[in-house]
């Protein structure tokens, strides 16, 4: 690859810890290679709120709620190989982290 090109990885998840935990490893197997990597970047969360009535007829103003945090981080690796690329294929993640890796 070229000196100008980077890979993107975007982590997605509901767990912050599960997120480091990767980030961490991808760092780890990235840097035994001679890239460059830049992160792990914190993302703002995205909230998601979910309002439920508890109950359908009597007592109707009576409502639960409920609400989803999807936790987001980026990182950017430079200068990198194939060797490089090999060594991400091989990093085992864990259920409940998304990656999107885009060159």
């Amino acid at each position: 690859m070229a000196s100008n090109k980077y890979i993107k990885i975007r982590l997605k998840g509901y767990d912050h810890r599960l997120l480091d935990e990767s980030s961490k490893k991808i760092i780890d197997a990235v840097k035994d290679t001679e890239a460059k990597v830049s992160g792990p970047i914190p993302l703002p969360n995205k909230r998601t709120v979910y309002s439920v009535i508890r109950s359908p007829h009597k007592y109707s103003y009576s409502m639960e709620q409920f609400e989803k945090i999807v936790h987001k981080r980026v990182i950017y690796i430079y200068n990198a190989s194939s060797d490089t690329v090999t060594k991400l294929l091989k990093v085992n993640i864990p259920a409940g982290v998304s990656v999107d890796i885009k060159a």
